[in-house]
């Protein structure tokens, strides 16, 4: 398989992983009363699940953490900050509505992060073009909320 599939399938799957986490700890949140108390379970849970691959992947990846800027460390905050929101959302606004938004803003912070190379991403200037494939694309996710 070539790996430009193989990342596309991958990604495609985490496309598809993400509005069923916010239905899956959206309902949880409402079982329990607290948004945020799924949120942490969440998290727990992804705990437990990425140690199990780091010791089978190996764990001595790790010793570079240390030195790392501290700024890539707020990755964490935006996660916590996503799993927090959509749980608390979802269940009031619709799976569908929340994740729409959340499919904006990343077509919009995609576009920006690639344009400038921000965070030590590829470059990849945003022309007309591409501007017109990305409204198109928001366009599209519009269309499929309409009722």
């Amino acid at each position: 398989m070539p790996p430009t599939l193989l990342y596309a399938l991958t990604m495609l799957a985490a496309g598809i992983g993400i509005p069923i986490l916010a239905a899956l700890n959206a309902a949880l949140g409402a079982r329990l009363g607290s948004p945020v108390a799924a949120a942490f379970l969440l998290f727990i849970v992804a705990l437990a699940g990425t140690a199990c691959v780091l010791l089978v992947s190996g764990p001595g990846a790790l010793k570079g953490a240390a030195g790392a800027p501290k700024h890539l460390f707020l990755a964490g905050l935006l996660v916590a900050f996503y799993v927090l929101t959509i749980t608390w959302v979802a269940p009031k606004f619709g799976v569908g509505n929340a994740v729409f938004f959340v499919l904006l803003g990343q077509l919009i912070s995609a576009a920006a992060i690639d344009h400038f190379g921000l965070f030590g991403a590829q470059v990849s200037p945003l022309s007309l073009t591409r501007a017109g494939g990305i409204a198109l694309m928001a366009a599209g996710v519009f269309v499929t909320q309409q009722v």
